[in-house]
């Protein structure tokens, strides 16, 4: 963070050369200059750079307030959040103001009294980007007097009349003025309250309890909301949806490699989850997302797969705690593990009751052998399956560990490129070699080429 700058009174910022812009006017021109020098506007977003992103773009220049419109999980906040970016890194406001006016040009009863009192010797204060965005998350219970305001009975017991402008006291919207407003699940705001949103929106000013108080407000105002027809809680109000200037439609991952880069950049990984890992739940999101046993109108969250990877290492991290193993790599057999942990997080058809836990399962299983193809199609795999022609088995399991299972197998012809193909390569740590092993068998016993059984908790390959 750079250091604000120095003016402290409003003749010492005009004598700076200050430039007046509004928000939609800063944002505009900080977007353009991104634009015009190639650099990314919008960082840490994966996937909506060709569909999402042309969008917002093009109401973000235009200078509307929008909705985006999408099921959860697809990323609405974070995207709402990164705008922010586009604002100055700081500005002005007079000191002390609750609605944070512009010292050129204040809006309020008090600053527009000092400014005429102070002139250039009004005192202003620098306020950091970050301090000019603000989220409210719209709840059934909440109040006109929340979002615009209402009279303040500690400031009238104090002495001041009804009658004056000064007893209001603000909502989060007018002290988001000069600023960026952020309301999350906009139709959950009961239809009454959303009428108090209309002067915010097409007059730019706010009414509080018949006030004659006129605050031409200067704000961006972006909200969420989920499609109606999955909330059946409320929904945005005909009138309020045409003052809104764009409505911008998101998604989930549309490739397994963005899926992929969700995970690896908002996961809080507690172990080693090597990448064929992460792909392996990457798909198994997906797979959620288009089985028809699967509530669609509901989603299934990119939360869902960061959870499970999460899980994923965790389930590492507790082998190599319970074994005292050195280092702590996720296998294919931690996999499993996270179908209990994340059923909760899926809602189903209503004829699928009962069969929840099998239909992950299933799940599960085609993604890994849609995995094992993709990574390791035409590889000459016959040095792993020629392990079995003796009959010998393989265990494993989540309490096996990784030199455990390598000390079974021995050399395998072959793994060399398996470990190429799986970006591990000549350097591979034995974690990851037995990671590497374990994903080969179990893609061997789902594709049909060797058994596999369970007994006791442990799985045993060519039983």
């Amino acid at each position: 963070m750079t250091p604000a700058p120095t003016a402290s009174t409003l003749g010492e910022l005009l004598a700076g050369g200050y430039h007046h812009p509004s928000v939609k006017e800063e944002v505009r021109e900080n977007l353009v200059a991104r634009l015009r020098a190639g650099e990314t506007a919008f960082p840490g977003l994966v996937g909506f750079e060709d569909t999402v992103l042309p969008e917002l773009e093009s109401a973000l220049l235009a200078g509307h307030d929008f909705v985006l419109l999408g099921e959860r999980g697809q990323g609405k906040t974070r995207l709402m959040r990164t705008v922010a970016g586009l604002l100055d890194e700081w500005s002005p406001a007079v000191d002390g103001c609750e609605i944070n006016d512009d010292p050129v040009q204040p809006v309020c009863r008090r600053c527009l009294g000092l400014k005429a009192e102070l002139g250039d010797a009004l005192p202003i204060r620098w306020r950091h980007r970050d301090e000019r965005y603000s989220e409210k998350l719209a709840t059934p219970d909440t109040s006109v007097g929340d979002l615009i305001g209402d009279v303040d009975p500690i400031k009238v017991a104090a002495g001041r009349t009804l009658g004056d402008p000064e007893t209001v006291h603000y909502g989060l919207v007018p002290r988001a003025n000069r600023g960026i407003f952020g309301l999350n699940e906009l139709p959950d705001l009961a239809e009454r309250i959303q009428v108090a949103l209309f002067n915010v929106l097409e007059e730019r000013d706010i009414q509080i309890r018949g006030y004659a108080l006129r605050l031409p407000l200067d704000l961006l105002l972006i909200a969420t909301a989920n499609p109606e027809d999955y909330t059946n809680r409320g929904r945005i109000i005909t009138p309020l949806k045409d003052r809104f200037g764009a409505e911008i439609r998101t998604h989930y991952p549309q490739q397994v490699s963005d899926e992929v880069a969700v995970v690896a950049q908002e996961a809080r990984l507690v172990a080693d989850v090597p990448e064929h890992l992460v792909e392996v739940i990457a798909r198994f999101t997906r797979g959620l997302r288009e089985s028809a046993s699967v509530d669609q109108r509901s989603g299934v969250s990119a939360r869902f797969a960061i959870a499970g990877a999460e899980s994923v290492g965790a389930s590492a991290l507790r082998r190599a705690a319970r074994t005292q193993e050195d280092g702590a790599v996720a296998r294919i057999c931690d996999v499993p593990t996270i179908v209990p942990t994340l059923l909760g997080k899926v809602e189903f058809e209503m004829g699928e009751e009962g069969r929840e836990r099998d239909i992950l399962e299933h799940l599960l299983r085609v993604a890994t052998a849609e995995t094992f193809r993709s990574r390791l199609a035409g590889l000459d795999l016959s040095g792993f399956t020629g392990l079995f022609e003796d009959g010998s088995v393989v265990e494993t399991g989540d309490l096996v560990t990784g030199a455990d299972l390598l000390a079974q197998v021995g050399p395998v012809p072959g793994l060399s490129k398996v470990l190429d193909r799986l970006g591990d390569g000549d350097d591979a740590s034995p974690g990851h070699v037995a990671a590497a092993v374990e994903f080969v068998l179990e893609g061997l016993h789902l594709t049909r080429r060797i058994e596999k059984d369970t007994v006791a908790g442990r799985t045993v390959y060519g039983a």
